[in-house]
């Protein structure tokens, strides 16, 4: 099915009620890593319910699981037609989250998704969707903005606006302040799945295969949460609630067992980054900025 446009303007995705828990909290900790070594109480703060102490971009996997336990499919007024993409041929192209407070522990929240874009790059080309969803809580209260971009190679020609996409973030054009290496397990994508997105890609290796890769790759938001790790490792001291915003744009899969290693930039409350694999040669994050409170 095409993608309408304007009609996806007005395509939201249904509000869901959802409620989260500290062993949610660890076990997207551990996804991405920490914990590693249990003596380090600096990490260990995560990943132990002892004064637990959340990632901020745990935000995606917590909204992301509860997606898949609604399983709804997207609304859209009476009138509007609904489109789909053809989910064959899209990845991740940036994300953002943005804490409008600390996450807690643990507690209940609603969801509220919507599209809020779609840019036309031509029909051999592909299109460029944006979705954001708010969380409120109890109160009605906001506590994050998770704004996301996908690369549907499959679904340009749709019609819509070529240009008016957010630019990315732009690299500093200096040699990095400081860098930091971050080893994958092998099994990293096997644990990180746990946290809601079992698509297979990321743990069959035969469907990996089929999809051009020599093995499973490791989940983009993963490697997200891992340029988040570096933040908090090198720039808060492992305090979260110093991060206000975190964004990347996805430049290349990496493969569990893969060492990324992240360079960062600071200019004063703005953290840019980006992470590559030596190994390989590869920049597999661009454009990365961290805004701190």
């Amino acid at each position: 099915m095409p993608i309408y446009y304007p009609d996806i303007l007005a395509q939201a995705a249904p509000q869901r009620t959802f409620t989260y828990g500290d062993r949610d909290v660890m076990l997207y900790a551990l996804g991405i890593g920490l914990g590693a070594d249990p003596m380090d109480e600096r990490e260990l703060a995560f990943v132990y319910e002892r004064g637990l102490k959340v990632v901020p971009t745990a935000v995606t996997v917590l909204a992301s699981s509860a997606r898949a336990r609604d399983g709804a499919v997207p609304d859209h007024p009476p009138g509007h037609r609904l489109s789909q993409l053809n989910y064959l041929m899209v990845v991740h192209g940036e994300q953002k989250v943005e804490l409008h407070r600390p996450l807690p522990a643990s507690g209940t929240f609603t969801a509220r998704g919507r599209t809020i874009g779609a840019f036309d790059k031509g029909k051999d080309k592909g299109a460029v969707v944006v979705n954001e969803t708010v969380w409120t809580d109890e109160a009605g209260e906001k506590v994050a903005t998770l704004t996301g971009s996908t690369f549907a190679r499959g679904d340009g020609g749709f019609g819509g606006p070529s240009d008016g996409a957010p630019a990315p973030h732009p690299t500093p054009d200096r040699a990095p302040d400081l860098s930091l290496d971050f080893t994958t397990r092998p099994d990293q994508a096997l644990i990180y799945r746990l946290n809601g997105d079992r698509n297979p890609l990321h743990s069959d290796p035969e469907v990996a295969r089929r999809a051009g890769f020599q093995r499973p790759i490791l989940h983009g938001l993963c490697t997200y949460g891992i340029t988040c790790r570096a933040v908090l490792a090198a720039i808060t001291d492992y305090d979260p609630e110093a991060i206000l915003s975190h964004q990347v744009r996805f430049s290349a899969p990496v493969i569990p067992g893969d060492t990324i290693t992240v360079d960062l930039w600071r200019d004063g409350k703005q953290i840019s980054f980006e992470a590559r694999v030596k190994e390989r040669r590869v920049t597999v994050i661009k454009n990365g900025l961290t805004v701190l409170r």
